[in-house]
Parts: C-alpha cells; structure tokens; sequence
C-alpha cells in the first residue's frame, strides 16, 4: 500500500497546530488517560485507521495499559476488564463515531450513563476526544497513510511523541 498524499495536517501545518492544541486542551485529568487511549483505540477500530491503531496501542502500553485490555476493547460489553465509567466512555465513543447507524446516533441511556460517571467538564473532553480522534481517523483512511510510515518524517518528529517513534 501506499499513502495518496504526505499527511495532510503535515502539509497544513497550521491545522496540525490546531488539532495538537485541542488534543493538549483536553488532556487536562477530567478523563483518565487510558480512558481516553482505550477510546481512541475503539473509535480507530471502527474506522479502520490502521495509523491510530498503531500509535494508540504504543501509546496505551507505554502508559502502563495491560494486553488484556487493549484485545478485549473491541468486545469491552462482554470483557471483565473495564469499569463503569470506561464502559461508559466506549459506549459513547461508539454511538458518537457510528452517527448513521441509527435514527437517534447518541441514545438518552448512553448519554445519561456518561454523565453519571462523569461531571460536565470530563463529558466536555470524552465529546472533543471522540471528535478528534474521529477527525484524525477521518484524514488518515481517505489519504490511505501507513501505520508507522508517516511518523518518520522530519515533520512527524516535531509532533509524534517519542515513544512512538522509537517502536516505529
């Protein structure tokens, strides 16, 4: 396989700017980090971004997130490894990436369960990391990017964290 194009966000640097700033303003400990990596995986395996896959389980095991953890995301109903409010943040991570799947895309009972194990400001971050992840997911599928690949750039290194880097 090969990428269409050079990242698109790399080609735009000042959209890479804003999408790394959003990221860092949402990560301000409303959410549990492996919350958020567990969220970013899912969404990614929705989407088939082999990209974010790859980086978020690098990220996710560097941060300490067991393996049996990161293979059960995708069945995370029926696995015995998560709590109510990683449930919680899946679930809507689910209905908010899967928006024409049903009539009503984020049901009352998923949103009603995120905002009773979350106050307003963790459900503000879980809303804006579900739309960025999705919007990253979004660039790498349409512009076919390779897990690992892009990463290696010059202009990559500016914005990848490291760790990632070095696994690549």
């Amino acid at each position: 396989m090969q990428a269409r194009m050079m990242n698109p966000a790399m080609v735009v640097p000042e959209a890479m700017q804003a999408l790394m700033a959003l990221g860092a303003a949402t990560k301000n400990g409303a959410v549990p980090e492996k919350t958020l990596g567990l969220m970013h995986l899912r969404a990614s395996q929705i989407n088939g971004c082999g990209v974010c896959l790859d980086m978020h389980a690098r990220m996710a095991k560097h941060q300490g997130e067991t393996d049996e953890r990161m293979f059960a995301v995708a069945a995370w109903r029926e696995a015995p490894y998560f709590t109510d409010a990683e449930r919680a943040a899946l679930a809507l991570t689910e209905a908010a990436t899967r928006l024409s799947d049903r009539s009503d895309p984020v049901p009352d009972d998923v949103w009603n369960e995120a905002a009773r194990q979350y106050d307003e400001k963790a459900l503000a971050v879980l809303v804006l990391q579900i739309a960025l992840i999705n919007v990253w997911n979004r660039v790498n599928v349409t512009t076919k990017q390779i897990a690992g690949e892009w990463m290696k750039s010059e202009e990559a290194k500016k914005w990848v964290p490291e760790v990632v880097q070095k696994a690549s």
